[in-house]
């Protein structure tokens, strides 16, 4: 696991507020910046332990730092490890041993508390306005690289169905550069970035705030460096350490944003709808019941 001391976000945090701590506090501060991948999974009573403190110390060095409760301070440096984390580290983390169900439902497990935690904690407020600037923008390109390509993919397909000026970029292509200087000042560029972050979604972002066109950024954490170039961000978090990547969460909401469009656009979108319908008809694109499947 490689580590770069005072980039990440909660690491910054955390020495800005250590002259601020007791010496245990301080300790105890040292001990977690050094070994966050062990820290992310102790109780405070084992981080305690670990670093020579009692519990009492652990809880008030979390409110110190100003966090409302332990969970949230550990979700903050889950967020620290899933960056640091390579595919090797994630693979060894990755209960692989034991019988297949019971890798199956441990799984789903997650996904299902991916989703709880994301039904819950949701900002239909945000959404709501990324679903209108999704709609209203005279034209939208939608930006994924590596895994995230995947659900970039998703949202801009689901788009077609929608509207007219959508285009998909894979980040990875040097053309993307080209389609988003030749657009519009009053395009909407949207890059969806997943941990570990790809350098050229990070470049992508910059380039959009200097051609001053709106940026609606999807990541997977707070923490995400392409955020701070966001006009709306969108944060789903992931509440473990997946092997490649969390697709339920990403995918639930491009469904929301879909549905959102869908209610906002009303009757204004069969038109556009009705003329897809006939082109699939009239070039054979889908299975139709109505016809005959040649053996």
């Amino acid at each position: 696991m490689t580590q770069e001391p005072g980039f990440h976000p909660f690491l910054k945090h955390l020495q800005e507020k250590k002259a601020s701590l007791t010496p245990k506090g301080k300790a105890l501060a040292d001990f977690v910046a050094g070994n966050p991948l062990q820290a992310v999974f102790m109780t405070t009573r084992q981080l305690g332990e670990a670093a020579g403190v009692s519990e009492a110390t652990v809880v008030r060095f979390v409110d110190r730092l100003g966090y409302k409760g332990y969970p949230d301070f550990i979700r903050d440096l889950r967020e620290l490890v899933d960056t640091q984390l390579t595919l090797v580290d994630r693979v060894a983390l990755t209960r692989v041993n034991g019988a297949a169900a019971e890798r199956m439902f441990r799984v789903v497990e997650e996904e299902i508390t991916n989703l709880r935690e994301f039904y819950e904690s949701a900002d239909f407020g945000t959404i709501s306005s990324a679903a209108a600037l999704l709609l209203e923008s005279p034209r939208v390109y939608v930006i994924g690289s590596r895994l995230s390509y995947t659900f970039a993919y998703y949202l801009g397909w689901s788009l077609t169905k929608i509207r007219r000026h959508v285009h998909i970029l894979r980040g990875s292509d040097s053309t993307s550069i080209d389609w988003l200087t030749i657009a519009p000042r009053d395009s909407l560029a949207v890059i969806f970035a997943t941990s570990r972050y790809p350098n050229e979604l990070i470049q992508l972002a910059r380039l959009v705030r200097r051609l001053d066109q709106k940026l609606l950024v999807v990541s997977d954490s707070a923490t995400c460096p392409i955020n701070q170039f966001a006009d709306v961000q969108i944060v789903v978090r992931c509440l473990h350490f997946p092997v490649i990547g969390s697709p339920s969460l990403m995918a639930c909401l491009v469904n929301c944003l879909t549905s959102e469009m869908m209610a906002r656009g009303g009757d204004s979108l069969k038109p556009h709808q009705e003329k897809l319908e006939q082109m699939y008809r009239e070039n054979d694109v889908l299975f139709n019941l109505d016809g005959r499947i040649s053996k």
